[in-house]
C-alpha cells in the first residue's frame, strides 16, 4: 500500500514538471532561432516518451492499485468471515452461559425458598422440634442396627426422652433433641450491645434450667448412664456455644449432660456402635467356651467309657484263651485213649472213672 502511494505521487509529480516545462517553453516574440527549434523537438519528443512513460507507469499504478485492493479485498472479507465465526462461537458460549446462569439463578430461587421454609421451622417451636427430633433420629437409625435403640421410650417415672439407646449393661443412654433456640436466635439477631448482653444472658438461662431438666428427668439410677447427650441440630451453634459459653458447659459436665453437634453426635453413635459390638463378641466367647467345656467333658466320658470297654475285650481275650487250652488238653487226652489197645484174653479192663476236672482251670 505504501509503494502505491508513492507512485501515485511520483506521477503528481511528473505531471506538474511537464506543465512547468511547457510553460517556460512555449513560444515568444522573437527572432526564429533554428537551434532553439531543434531543442524544442528534442523537448517535444522527451515530453512525449515521458508522456508515454507517465501512461505507462499510470496503467501499471492502477493495475497495481487494483491489485492490492483485491487483496485488501480479499482479506477483509476472510477477515469478516473470521470475525463472523468468532463472534457466532462467542455467542454461542454466551448463550450457554446465560443458560448455566439461569439454571443458577433458579437454583438460587429455590434455596431461598427451602430458606424461607426452614426459618419458618425455626420460628415455629413445635416444627423446630421436629426437624431436630428427625435429624437426630436419622443420626441414629444410620449407625445402631433396630433394637439397639428406641425412639420416645417411657422410662419408670414416666419421663419420654426422645431417644434411649440400650447399652450392654442393660443401662439406657438418652438423647435429647429440644434445644432452646430462642435465646440464640435472638443472639445472632442482636444489633446492639445491650440486645447481646439482653441475649446471652437468657441463652444461658434457658440452656442452665434445660441441663437440669435432663439430668432430673433422665439421669435414672440403675436404669440410665451416667451422662445424656443434648443434641444440637446445627454445628455453628455449638460453635458459638463452645466459644463463648464454657460455664454453661462446665456445668452440663458437671450434671451429666454432654452438649453434642451432629457431628459429634455421629461419633458417639459409632463408639457406641463398637461397644455393642465388643459385647456381642465377649458374648460369643462365653458361648464358646461353655460349649467347649461342654465337648470336653463328653470326650472324657467317652475316653472312659471306651477304656471299660477294652478292659471288657481283655478279659474276653483271657476267658477265650483259656477255653482254646481246655479243648487242646481234651483233644489230647482223646488221642491218648484212642491209641490204647485192648487183648482178647486178658480180662475185661475194670473202667475206672476218670476224675472231672473243671473247665477253664488249666488242669
Amino acid at each position: 500500500m505504501s509503494e502505491t502511494i508513492i507512485l501515485a505521487l511520483a506521477s503528481i509529480i511528473a505531471v506538474g514538471v511537464v506543465a512547468i516545462i511547457v510553460l517556460l517553453l512555449r513560444p515568444r516574440q522573437a527572432p526564429v532561432d533554428h537551434a532553439a527549434e531543434q531543442r524544442l523537438a528534442e523537448l517535444n519528443t522527451r515530453i512525449d516518451a515521458m508522456g508515454s512513460w507517465l501512461q505507462n507507469s499510470h496503467a501499471q499504478l492502477q493495475h497495481t492499485v487494483n491489485t492490492r485492493l483485491d487483496a485488501v479485498s480479499q482479506n477483509i472479507g476472510e477477515s469478516m468471515k473470521t470475525t463472523t465465526k468468532n463472534t457466532t462461537d462467542h455467542l454461542q458460549q454466551l448463550h450457554a452461559r446465560l443458560a448455566v446462569i439461569d439454571s443458577a439463578q433458579k437454583n438460587i430461587t429455590d434455596l431461598a425458598s427451602t430458606v424461607t421454609s426452614l426459618q419458618k421451622v425455626f420460628d415455629n417451636k413445635q416444627r423446630r422440634g421436629a426437624f431436630g427430633q428427625g435429624r437426630m433420629e436419622a443420626i441414629v437409625a444410620d449407625g445402631l442396627p433396630q433394637g439397639a435403640y428406641e425412639f420416645q421410650f417411657t422410662l419408670s417415672n414416666g419421663s419420654r426422652p426422645d431417644c434411649c439407646v440400650l447399652m450392654p449393661d442393660n443401662r439406657r443412654l438418652i438423647i435429647d433433641a429440644k434445644f432452646p433456640l430462642e435465646a440464640t436466635t435472638a443472639l445472632e439477631n442482636a444489633k446492639t450491645d445491650d440486645e447481646r448482653q439482653q441475649a446471652t444472658r437468657q441463652l444461658r438461662q434457658n440452656l442452665g434450667k434445660h441441663i437440669d431438666d435432663i439430668s432430673g428427668k433422665y439421669l435414672i439410677k440403675g436404669e440410665t448412664q451416667d451422662v445424656a447427650f443434648m443434641f444440637i441440630p446445627s454445628e455453628s451453634m455449638f460453635a458459638e456455644l463452645y466459644d463463648a459459653f464454657d460455664d454453661v458447659l462446665q456445668k452440663g459436665y458437671r450434671a451429666g449432660v454432654i452438649i453434642v453437634s451432629p457431628s459429634l453426635l455421629m461419633l458417639a453413635i459409632q463408639v457406641v456402635q463398637q461397644i455393642q459390638k465388643d459385647a456381642r463378641m465377649r458374648e460369643a466367647a462365653d458361648k464358646i467356651l461353655i460349649e467347649v467345656g461342654l465337648l470336653i467333658e463328653d470326650v472324657q466320658r467317652m475316653r472312659d467309657r471306651v477304656e471299660n470297654l477294652d478292659k471288657h475285650f481283655g478279659q474276653a481275650n483271657a476267658d477265650i484263651k483259656q477255653i482254646v487250652i481246655s479243648a487242646d488238653k481234651i483233644l489230647s487226652r482223646g488221642e491218648k485213649i484212642k491209641d490204647v489197645e485192648f487183648s482178647d484174653e486178658s480180662p475185661s479192663a475194670e473202667i475206672i472213672p476218670a476224675p472231672i476236672r473243671k473247665l477253664g482251670t488249666g488242669e
